[in-house]
């Protein structure tokens, strides 16, 4: 029998216990998965043997001079530089855009962008082996203060928002993407997470019954995730 491949999970949030389980669904579809709690400064010593990494969210900034982002930036240009692929979602897309475009690529909006919304997809989307399954448009839920810059030439942009002109994005022709908002999350999942993060989310100008009575399964959205699975 093959052995699985293997994929590296950072969890760069304050626990590494989800609501949305997404290490545990990468092992249901099919991958062996490493977790590593990044957040509290753990990694591995070295990157030999893994197929992928997944990089998740945080809530602090990919700008922040804190230890663990450094060393997360160290590891995601070790990992570019041995052509492991990477999928970074929310701070993970944002923190591959700074270690791999520069410092400056990730700055704090003026106005959180906070919804259940309709990002369109680009040209550029419909070849491309996660994001083929977005096109023309996705529909997910989003919500960050932090944005990744546009117009980076070592970009190609796969899908923007109205208020965002970076939502999903590839590095180069490499295996690397950030997506900025959380295609993770499902429609059982979505109302326990809007209320564990009630007082966050207000804070941030959201409406949480509208966020639950908008909510989806936003199933074309979750082909990257299975997409990037099937990849490794």
């Amino acid at each position: 029998m093959m052995a699985r491949k293997r994929l590296l999970y950072l969890h760069n949030g304050r626990s590494t216990q989800t609501i949305a389980k997404l290490d545990d669904r990468f092992e249901h579809w099919g991958l062996s998965v490493d977790r590593y709690w990044a957040y509290g400064n753990e990694f591995p010593h070295d990157l030999a043997g893994y197929d992928g990494i997944f990089l998740s969210g945080s809530p602090h900034g990919a700008y922040e001079d804190i230890p663990f982002i450094q060393r997360e930036h160290q590891l995601i240009n070790q990992a570019a530089a041995l052509g492991i692929p990477m999928l970074g979602v929310c701070f993970g897309s944002q923190i591959l855009a700074s270690a791999l475009c520069g410092r400056d690529q990730v700055f704090r909006r003026s106005v959180c962008e906070i919804g259940n919304k309709w990002l369109q997809a680009t040209p550029d989307a419909a070849d491309d082996p996660i994001a083929a399954g977005i096109v023309p448009q996705v529909y997910m839920f989003v919500w960050h203060n932090d944005e990744v810059r546009a117009g980076h030439p070592d970009m190609t942009i796969l899908a923007a928002s109205d208020r965002c002109p970076n939502q999903i994005w590839r590095y180069r022709d490499q295996p690397i993407w950030g997506i900025q908002g959380h295609p993770e999350i499902t429609l059982q999942q979505a109302p326990l997470w809007f209320e564990h993060n009630r007082a966050t989310m207000e804070r941030d100008g959201a409406d949480i019954a509208q966020l639950i009575a908008s909510a989806d399964e936003a199933a074309a959205a979750k082909t990257m995730l299975t997409r990037f699975a099937a990849l490794l």
